[in-house]
């Protein structure tokens, strides 16, 4: 809930974490879902925040920067298709994160949507399948292979179609 929280609060501040010297607010939500906001647990969490926090601004298919030039190459398309190829490009290996990729990316995707207006997403015991098994394909493929860039379209439309089609308006507040 910490994450969502924080995604809302991105939202109301108008801070889009894909903006130039924002990057810190994407680092930020995987520290939440995986330390919390507790003072004492984040200082059990030190090495962890400080290993994730190096391989993050890493240059190279895993860092934080082509993460952002990748989300800004998806500009034209429609937000499910961003959303959806944004959380496989950060699910890819290497992995924006040692752990809690599924989770921040989750919630990025729930950042991407708030801001154009839909729902966020929200797991299910009914879309569970549909989530991890084109998740699984992600984890498990380079980004850069000739396999991902075969599998990216099928795996993107995949997500673009859970996401839209679990768009409905229940999963807001008001």
């Amino acid at each position: 809930m910490l994450g969502y929280r924080q995604v809302d609060a991105l939202l109301a501040a108008g801070v889009d974490p894909f903006a130039l010297g924002n990057s810190k607010q994407i680092l930020e939500l995987n520290v939440l879902v995986l330390c919390g906001a507790d003072r004492a647990l984040r200082g059990e969490c030190t090495q962890l925040v400080e290993a994730t926090g190096q391989r993050f601004y890493e240059k190279g298919d895993g860092g934080i920067e082509a993460l952002v030039h990748w989300v800004w190459s998806m500009q034209g398309e429609s937000i499910w298709r961003r959303a959806g190829s944004t959380y496989i490009h950060l699910l890819s290996q290497p992995q924006l994160f040692i752990e809690g990729n599924h989770r921040t990316g989750a919630l990025l995707m729930s950042w991407m949507l708030a801001r154009a207006g839909k729902p966020p997403f929200v797991l299910s015991v009914d879309n569970a399948k549909a989530y991890f098994d084109p998740s699984t394909v992600a984890k498990n493929s380079r980004k850069r292979t000739l396999r991902m860039i075969l599998e990216r379209p099928k795996l993107v439309k995949r997500f673009a179609d859970l996401l839209k089609q679990e768009s409905e308006q229940t999963h807001t507040l008001g």
